[in-house]
């Protein structure tokens, strides 16, 4: 019980200390509607332990407020009604304090819980508590994309934190190109530890001959495919990119900003200089896709990048935002696969032969996303490290780009 209740604490305190940069205003703003406030996101990782958590578990336990239930539900029908996701910035009660007196409210009935329970309770309580610190890990991540879309509007190009010292010139290495012979292979979880459902059952995928670039496109690359018209060119698009590109007016990545004929970009501290080595970011699929035909190559599938993946010893990172992750080496020359940027896959988000979600309403967690989004691997420079393994399936819509996503390469040889 002490180390269960040490990590609950250790992932609570975590998520406040992300908001330490934070003035009070930039709490409440929400600056799209796939981006949550910051106050929002504080709140929800509270219900969540409230709701599948506490209330059941927990006689006699009262929220603060009932009303809450409804305010910060995201999408679990199961459990009532949810505000719609939209308008969450248009709240401006409870106050940034009131949320964290919220939270301090459900953090001391979680640990009264935990310390109250018998030995047969904490066996039932743990996975769901597990799933509760994985979930609240994956919304510090979303605290950290929401607000730098947040200050991104701001033509003050505010700064959430300092830039880290300077280490002496990086560059990026010159890209090799790895070849993988065919065969059947096993992808999934099926180790010790915490997983999501959706990384499960482990199954059999056939692997047709392909290459793998050794490192993730870099800004210089990308740079040079807005100097050859890649952006004005509809052959290398896909139809719906085509029409995004001209319905939203797109002619370089989300953050990059031109000025006087010369790039810069908008990052978690401040508007820097495009930095040509660093790995291009904030990519929706449209445009992962359309490099990647221009560069006369493709997007790998999950499979072909789990596979290669499944033999890396540890996390890595070279991203520019300077967020988490000491770099080390990947194996066979494959470099950067955790933690720099997620990486596009060319594989719709669908369920895994076999696939079961969890009971009840947490089985809305992954499964009933299951349509019209492709998945992405490897984990980015806001991941927290315990999520970066390579069965990890990250989904979003193929035009989101606020998150910190780029590519890598892949191409088909010959049988």
């Amino acid at each position: 019980m002490t180390d269960l209740l040490e990590r609950f604490l250790t992932v609570r305190r975590a998520t406040e200390s992300l908001c330490s940069p934070l003035a009070i205003e930039d709490y409440v703003v929400q600056s799209m509607p796939d981006a949550s406030p910051t106050r929002w996101h504080l709140a929800h990782t509270a219900w969540f332990f409230e709701t599948f958590l506490l209330s059941p578990e927990l006689q006699g336990y009262r929220s603060p407020d009932p009303a809450y239930s409804q305010l910060f539900n995201s999408y679990y029908n199961g459990v009532g009604a949810a505000y719609p996701r939209a308008r969450r910035g248009l709240l401006t009660r409870p106050t940034v304090d009131d949320v964290f007196e919220y939270r301090a409210h459900v953090d001391l009935h979680v640990q009264q819980l935990l310390e109250g329970a018998t030995a047969a309770q904490l066996q039932r309580l743990a996975p769901v508590l597990e799933l509760g610190l994985h979930h609240e890990q994956q919304h510090q991540e979303l605290i950290l994309t929401d607000i730098k879309h947040v200050l991104a509007q701001n033509p003050l190009f505010p700064v959430y934190h300092s830039a880290p010292r300077p280490t002496g010139e990086r560059r990026a290495p010159a890209v090799q190109w790895f070849d993988f012979d065919p065969g059947l292979y096993d992808i999934g979880f099926d180790h010790e530890g915490f997983s999501f459902d959706n990384e499960t059952p482990r199954h059999a995928v056939w692997i047709h001959p392909f290459a793998l670039a050794s490192r993730l496109v870099t800004n210089a690359e990308l740079l040079a495919f807005i100097q050859d018209g890649g952006y004005t060119h509809p052959a290398l698009w896909l139809s719906d990119g085509w029409a995004t590109v001209q319905r939203e007016g797109w002619s370089a990545p989300l953050y990059w900003v031109e000025q006087d004929g010369e790039f810069f970009e908008f990052t978690l501290h401040g508007l820097i200089h495009l930095d040509p080595h660093a790995p291009a970011c904030h990519l929706s699929y449209y445009e992962a896709d359309a490099f990647a035909t221009w560069a006369d190559a493709r997007l790998p599938t999950e499979a072909e990048w789990e596979v290669i993946a499944s033999s890396a010893p540890t996390v890595g990172n070279f991203a520019s935002e300077g967020l988490l992750h000491p770099r080390v080496a990947a194996p066979d020359g494959i470099q950067q696969l955790y933690g720099d940027v997620w990486e596009w896959t060319s594989s719709p988000y669908v369920a895994y032969p076999g696939y079961k979600p969890l009971p009840g309403a947490l089985g809305e967690y992954n499964g009933k996303f299951m349509c019209n989004q492709l998945v992405l691997r490897g984990g980015s420079c806001a991941t927290p490290a315990g999520h970066l393994r390579p069965t990890y399936r990250n989904f979003f819509p193929p035009h989101a780009r606020w998150q910190f996503s780029g590519l890598r390469l892949a191409r088909d040889l010959a049988p």
